[in-house]
Formats: C-alpha cells, structure tokens, sequence
C-alpha cells in the first residue's frame, strides 16, 4: 500500500499548513530516511516543530507518530539497497553510542513480539511439527541463520527433517517431494527473498501445511500460510536484527522437546556415548 499512502499524502497537499507541506515533501522524495526518523529528528531535518510533524501524522489518519512511523517503514524496508541502509544508519546512530541504540532496540523487539504473540498459533504449530511425516525448513539471506539454528536442534528431537537450501538451479529442487503430510517452517524477513516466498507457494500448493514465521501479516508468505507466528525485525545499519525471531524460535524447540521428551533423551544419549567416543567436544 506504498502508493495508496503516498499518493493520499500527494492529493492532500493542498491542505496541509506551510511546515505540513514541509513534512509531506520530505516524505515523498526521501521515504527510505524518514522512515526511521524520530519526530524529533524529522522536524530538524525539515526545519519544523515538533509539534507540526505529530500534528501532520494525525491529519492524515493516523493515531499519532509512532504509527505513522510504523506505516512507512512496512512501506520502505523491503525495498531498501543496502547501500540505502547505511546510509540510514549514518542517520540514525549519529552522535549515539551505538551500542546502547542497537541492543534496546533489541530489548524492545523481543517485548513487542511477547506481547504480540497469538498463544493459539503457537500450540497449532508445535502440534503440525509433531504430528508432521516429514519437516523441511526454508529460509534465504540473513534468514538461513534462523532457518540451520532450528535444523541442528529439530535433529535432535526428530528423525525426519530436511533443511531446504539454494544450490540447484532453483528452490523446488529441494521440496519437489513435498506433500499433505509434510510440513514447510518458512523463514521470511525484510527484504523478502523470492525463493522463499515461491518454495512456499509451491508446498502451500502441494497440500502441506505452512508455518510462517515473518515479521507482519503483510509478509508474502503471510497468505499461504496455516500459522502464521509474527516477530519483530529490524535493521541495524546494512544488517537484520534477527534476535526477537530468534527468542520465539527457542521457546518453539523448548515447546517441541517437551512434547517429545522421552525421545529427545534417548537421541541426546546415543548423542552423549559417541561424543565421548570419539572426543568430540574439548574436555578443558
């Protein structure tokens, strides 16, 4: 819906005060910045009030600026470069220790998706894997990470699980055999990646069932999936913050090993025998 608020913001123009139209302007020729502005910063930069730029966000229909905010960064993260994204960053960290900045922001996502988390697609979810005959799990870019971390513990809690990568000539090589039984933990966060989105258009059409976990229901795996669990992203300078996704992905393995406790002691003590067999781990 970029060019529904944009073009809203365009056809008001003639509305808006003097130091509005400031702020409109902004918007328009340099979405990728203001986005991440605080209200503060943006009314700096545009040489207004502060007061204007809360006042510019109720005008065109929104609660006040947070959500303004909010609104125009779903509009503007996923199309992004990453040269766009430092210079973002250049913004953003100015004069601040950077440090601090990113690890509350951290700190907050980690709140945002707790409070945000939907109890009954949690359990739904935990019950499909379980319950699943085979388990693939997808994801591409930074989301690979989440996608092997999950992989090497669901190994050893299940017999069954294949990690879905991109080394052939395209996704469908590794979820060709996909069916009704199966299911596809699907990974998808800013900027979406395309092969992951088309994997799971393809197991969605193939009758297996779906777990999106992504960022908002306006991700493009959102639509195709039967959970869908949300977690907050970010992006810190050219890299994804990555740690609310992460948190909601222990209490899944936490979740799926107390459903299969007695097997996950039986594997992790065949595991135990041949780790000191062969001196697997240092004994320092």
């Amino acid at each position: 819906m970029k060019a529904d608020l944009l073009l809203d913001i365009q056809n008001k123009m003639s509305t808006f005060s003097k130091g509005q139209k400031k702020i409109a302007q902004y918007l328009l020729e340099h979405l990728d910045k203001a986005a991440f502005m605080t209200a503060a910063k943006l009314s700096k930069t545009v040489g207004t009030s502060e007061s204007t730029v809360v006042r510019f966000a109720t005008e065109i229909g929104f609660e006040g600026y947070p959500q303004m905010q909010k609104a125009l960064k779903e509009l503007s993260i996923n199309t992004l470069t990453s040269i766009q994204r430092m210079g973002v960053a250049q913004t953003n960290y100015e004069g601040e220790k950077v440090y601090e900045k990113v690890m509350h922001s951290d700190i907050d996502k980690i709140k945002e998706t707790l409070e945000k988390i939907d109890t009954k697609s949690f359990d739904n979810a935990v019950d499909l894997i379980v319950n699943a005959q085979n388990i693939y799990i997808v994801g591409n870019g930074s989301a690979s990470m989440l996608s092997n971390f999950l992989g090497f513990y669901l190994n050893h809690i299940f017999d069954n699980v294949k990690q879905v990568g991109f080394t052939g000539i395209d996704a469908f090589d590794n979820v060709v055999s996909i069916g009704k039984n199966d299911v596809l933990i699907a990974f998808s966060f800013p900027r979406y990646s395309s092969r992951t989105v088309n994997s799971v258009k393809y197991a969605s059409k193939s009758g297996a069932s779906v777990v999106a976990i992504t960022d908002s229901q306006n991700s493009p795996i959102a639509k195709y999936s039967d959970n869908l669990l949300i977690a907050q992203s970010d992006m810190a300078s050219f890299v994804d913050s990555l740690v609310a996704p992460l948190s909601l992905l222990n209490a899944l393995i936490v979740a799926l090993g107390k459903k299969r406790e007695k097997d996950v002691s039986d594997k992790l003590s065949k595991l135990e025998e041949i780790w000191q067999e062969y001196d697997f781990y240092n004994k320092r």
